[in-house]
């Protein structure tokens, strides 16, 4: 195999997503732990279980990242690899990523291979993986790509939109009583990815057609222009519906694609949580 594009699941794209033809794509999963029970975050795993064992356990759970093995045994198997980590500043998956490199390197010098930062998560991983394989598609070198990856990294925006409060009140950082009024009001949080790859509150909102305003201003505020954006989003196509609709109408030629959370990101936005990222 000539070219790999090898991400772990934080990203929600799935390989069928992908036209792989000319290259292979696979996501190394992060593996996560409910109570006693862990769930390997593969395609194949049920989000709605996840979440119901989620939210029926009263202690907080916790999610592991790939090991340099799963991602070295990727990295062995093409000529020209590129590998897209959630932020370093969130997980251990880009420093294991670059383990893994260092392994394969030392035993096989003449590899290609590149771990980039994708500085987020889900919705913004499927974003520059999809330019990423068309670059590959276009016949673009190993050392081109990587540099236009780069970019695109630092262009890209992410706005984060949540409905469930359990994990913070588990952990510590919200209070079961503030929890139950902010759920019982329909309130949302509302966070923005920082550009060292944080999370950064922004503001709440109240109801579904107070977070949609919220991150329509989001948009308008960071320069979106009505090119490409991902949604991806936990249990809530309805929520969706509405937000792409005033998308669509004040970005007529917007380029929307519609995700659905995987584990990891599922784990953390929490059932009817939002992840938005956009060029």
């Amino acid at each position: 195999m000539k070219w790999n594009i090898v991400t772990d699941s934080s990203c929600d794209l799935v390989k069928s997503d992908l036209d792989c033809e000319a290259f292979g794509f696979t996501t190394v999963p992060f593996t996560l732990r409910i109570g006693e029970k862990e769930y390997v975050d593969c395609e194949g795993l049920n989000t709605e279980t996840l979440l119901d064992a989620m939210e029926s356990c009263p202690q907080l759970g916790s999610s592991a990242c790939p090991s340099p093995h799963i991602w070295a045994e990727e990295f062995k198997k093409a000529e020209q690899t590129i590998a897209v980590t959630i932020s370093a500043n969130l997980s251990g998956s880009h420093n294991s990523a670059v383990s893994a490199k260092q392994l394969v390197l030392a035993e096989q010098p003449d590899k290609k291979i590149s771990v980039l930062d994708s500085i987020s998560t889900g919705p913004a991983i499927a974003l520059l993986l999809r330019h990423i394989a068309e670059m590959i598609r276009s016949g673009l070198s190993f050392e081109a790509i990587n540099a236009e990856a780069e970019k695109l990294i630092h262009s890209m925006k992410t706005v984060f939109a949540l409905t469930c409060f359990d994990n913070l009140v588990k952990n510590g950082r919200m209070s079961k009583l503030t929890g139950f009024i902010a759920k019982k009001l329909g309130m949302w949080g509302i966070g923005i990815g920082s550009p060292e790859g944080t999370i950064k509150i922004k503001g709440k909102a109240r109801g579904a057609a107070g977070a949609v305003s919220f991150i329509i201003n989001d948009l308008h505020q960071r320069g979106f222009q009505g090119r490409e954006l991902i949604i991806s989003h936990c249990h809530n196509a309805a929520f969706v519906g509405a937000l792409r609709e005033k998308i669509t109408e004040l970005w007529p030629g917007a380029d929307i694609t519609v995700l659905k959370t995987r584990g990891l990101d599922s784990f953390y936005a929490e059932r009817g949580g939002i992840i938005i990222s956009y060029l």
